[in-house]
């Protein structure tokens, strides 16, 4: 197999983690407005809670993007 084909199957394989980072982002999204709508009083309660995992989630999926940069040009 050539070098520049592993690169490229390496960084399509590390990309995974942005499609898993958009899941879990619309998976987040979704269960809060969920928990709002049927208890608004608690919803500003837990903004905080879904800015971090707001945070955290998106982290991933450019750590993953990072890496398959990384795979593309560095390697």
């Amino acid at each position: 197999m050539d070098a520049n084909a592993a690169k490229l199957i390496g960084a399509g394989i590390a990309c995974i983690g942005m499609a898993g980072a958009g899941i879990g982002l619309g998976n987040l999204f979704g269960q809060f407005l969920s928990g709002a709508l049927r208890n608004p009083s608690a919803a500003d309660g837990q903004r905080g809670t879904l800015l971090l995992g707001f945070a955290l989630t998106e982290a991933l999926g450019i750590f993953s993007l990072l890496v398959a940069l990384l795979l593309l040009f560095a390697v």
